[in-house]
This record gives C-alpha cells, sequence and structure tokens, in this order.
C-alpha cells in the first residue's frame, strides 16, 4: 500500500513534465504540441512493434520449429504405441501357442486313458463272459447229470 500512495504522486509529476515538454518544444500551441505528441507516440509504437521478438519471419520460423517439435513428440508417441502393440501381440501369440500345445497335450492325454479305461473295461467284460459261459456249461452239465446226460 505505501507504493501506490508514492506511484499516484510520481505519475503525475511524469505526466505533467510530459504536457510540459510537448507545450514548450510546440512554442506554447497546443494543437502543434498535441500533434507531435501522437507523432511520437506513432513512431514509438511502430518501434516497438518492428523490434517485438516473433514478428515476420521470426513468428513462422517459431512456428515452423514449434510444429516440428509437436510433429516429433507426435511421432515418439504413434511409434511407442506400435511397438507397445507389437510387444503385446508377440507376448499374445506366444501364450496362444502354448495354451495350444498344453490343450493337444491333455486331449492326447485323455485320449490315451480313455483307450486303457477301453481295455481295461474289455478285458472286464471278456473275463465276465468266460466266466458266465464256464458258470453256464457247469450248470449245463450238473443239470444234465442228474437227468443221465452228463459225462
Amino acid at each position: 500500500m505505501a507504493g501506490r500512495g508514492r506511484l499516484v504522486p510520481t505519475l503525475g509529476v511524469v505526466a505533467v513534465g510530459t504536457v510540459g515538454y510537448y507545450l514548450y518544444s510546440a512554442g506554447g500551441n497546443p494543437k502543434v504540441a498535441e500533434k507531435q505528441f501522437e507523432h511520437d507516440a506513432a513512431s514509438a509504437t511502430a518501434r516497438v512493434k518492428s523490434d517485438l521478438p516473433g514478428k515476420g519471419k521470426e513468428a513462422k520460423l517459431q512456428g515452423e520449429v514449434w510444429a516440428k517439435q509437436a510433429g516429433a513428440k507426435l511421432d515418439h508417441a504413434v511409434d511407442d504405441a506400435r511397438a507397445t502393440i507389437h510387444e503385446t501381440d508377440a507376448k499374445l501369440g506366444a501364450k496362444m501357442a502354448e495354451a495350444d500345445a498344453k490343450i493337444d497335450h491333455l486331449k492326447a492325454e485323455g485320449i490315451q486313458k480313455a483307450k486303457e479305461l477301453r481295455k481295461d473295461t474289455d478285458k472286464k467284460i471278456d473275463e465276465f463272459d468266460t466266466t458266465v459261459i464256464r458258470k453256464t456249461q457247469e450248470a449245463k452239465s450238473g443239470i444234465a447229470s442228474w437227468f443221465g446226460f452228463g459225462k
């Protein structure tokens, strides 16, 4: 707040000094002083505008530099994304091949166990059939011997 209190009177002194300068240089004629002030203000504005960085070619060149940098960043991001996709695709392919191998192994193992089970079942059925035939023959011979047809 203390700085603001000194700023207003200082600006007032500068304004009064500027008005005094232009009135003195114009010989006391306010119209001429006003025209001279406008001329000086216009030339100062033009000088500042010409000295500003980014004017004309500089702005164009800076824009091209920024565009190239942005393009390079975008290209880098796209390349990274593509690399990640290819890496993920390769990993996925390896996992799929591994899963296919496991499926083939389990399938072969299941078929082998089914064959063994069928073989065991066929053997049990043959043993049962043999036992039934043998027991049937024994029963027939026993019944036939009752009636005198036996051995």
